[in-house]
């Protein structure tokens, strides 16, 4: 059986670092007690704990990610996954249009 590693804590540092902002004020931003929220970040990156998906959420949207970000194992479909959110609706159907097109050939 092959052991997979959690994504999560480090999508949450990589976001929060390219957001340029701290542990702490991540943690406030979405709601965690300010005497805490520093504490509680570090355990979520350093993957001790694992945030529940409300929090996971409130972080996502904090961070300006979709929620998704965070349990991809790639970089390159983490990056995907950002870039195709940010797509129009009708973006995204042409989008899937061509790739089935892909794959089909």
């Amino acid at each position: 059986m092959e052991i997979t590693i959690n994504p999560v804590p480090g999508r949450i540092k990589q976001a929060r670092v390219s957001k340029g902002i701290s542990q702490k004020e991540l943690g406030i931003r979405i709601g965690l007690d300010q005497s805490s929220a520093s504490s509680r970040m570090n355990h979520y990156e350093k993957g001790r704990h694992t945030p529940d998906i409300p929090t996971l959420k409130r972080m996502a949207d904090e961070l300006g990610v979709p929620l998704a970000y965070f349990f991809c194992e790639s970089d390159k479909t983490a990056e995907l996954i950002c870039l195709i959110e940010n797509l129009s609706e009708t973006d995204k159907k042409t989008l899937i249009h061509r790739l089935k097109e892909s794959n089909n050939r």
